[in-house]
């Protein structure tokens, strides 16, 4: 069992007379994701709704701050109990087979224009044995075709965009093996949270967009930006693409500081330290 302790602080300048924001930075609970302690501080004293998600258990949070300045601080420890599976047990399923909420991961969406990638992806795909390696096989080649470069996208640039520039954020990395795994039939949703393990090289401590594929039955952890440690994650939101699950957004006239970050791993209930590192398994934080 990994346990891993995090904090993450945003501030913002708050045009008047207020805006309204809707915040995904709050930690999931799952079966497989336990929240052992948490706490949420907001500087200003105005009424906040929580919501969370039926079917992916992502935590929403909404306000409305006035005018002036806003600092919001989230803070919590976390046990990862992963599922273990061997790739090779891990077969696909078929449109007809795929449980119910699950199919909107099969579609197109904004950022990740699966339709407009079925050539590319029959080409290089199509012909691999189906299951959890053709899965593998979709993060490694955008592992291997996209650069890693600091400041190289935008809030709007999606897979398309991502695949002529062959740079980009994690972000954009996640876009394209989704977009690629949908157009393979592979249902491929975004994720975003916490992780540890980064390699400090790239910059301060930051939120992490990764990919999970839906094989056999549940979703399974893939990292195709390379610049993660998979057992290292800390999920905060799903869905099809970053519009779903951008960590802050924001309705009204805002100015937003850099989010600052920390995470470290703990020894857990068992008094033992757990390092998440790289496995040759298949890892899963979703499910029974």
């Amino acid at each position: 069992m990994v346990r891993l302790e995090f904090s993450t602080q945003l501030d913002y300048e708050v045009a008047a007379p207020g805006a309204d924001f809707i915040f995904n930075i709050q930690a999931a609970r799952t079966s497989r994701q336990t929240v052992v302690s948490e706490s949420l501080d907001i500087s200003q004293d105005v009424p906040k709704t929580e919501y969370t998600d039926p079917a992916t258990q992502g935590r929403t949070l909404r306000l409305r701050a006035a005018g002036g300045h806003l600092r919001v601080r989230y803070a919590a420890t976390v046990d990862l109990i992963h599922f273990e599976a061997q790739p090779a047990q891990l077969g696909e399923l078929g449109p007809l087979a795929v449980p119910g909420p699950v199919l909107p991961y099969l579609y197109p969406s904004r950022y990740c224009q699966s339709d407009r990638l079925l050539t590319l992806a029959s080409r290089q795909f199509g012909h691999l044995p189906m299951g959890y390696s053709r899965a593998r096989a979709v993060c490694d080649w955008v592992q291997e075709h996209v650069s890693f470069q600091s400041n190289t996208s935008t809030s709007t640039t999606s897979a398309l965009d991502t695949l002529i520039e062959r740079t980009g954020v994690c972000r954009d990395f996640a876009h394209v093996m989704t977009a690629l795994c949908r157009a393979s039939n592979l249902p491929a949703r975004m994720a975003s949270g916490m992780d540890y393990g980064a390699d400090p090289a790239l910059g301060p401590p930051d939120y992490h967009a990764y990919v999970e594929v839906f094989l056999g039955d549940r979703w399974y952890l893939f990292d195709p930006s390379g610049t993660a440690i998979p057992m290292g994650f800390v999920r905060f939101a799903t869905g099809r693409d970053a519009a779903d699950i951008a960590f802050a957004t924001m309705y009204g006239g805002v100015t937003s500081g850099q989010p600052v970050i920390h995470i470290r791993a703990v020894p857990n209930a068992r008094g033992q330290l757990v390092i998440p590192q790289h496995v040759s398994h298949a890892l899963s934080t979703d499910g029974p």
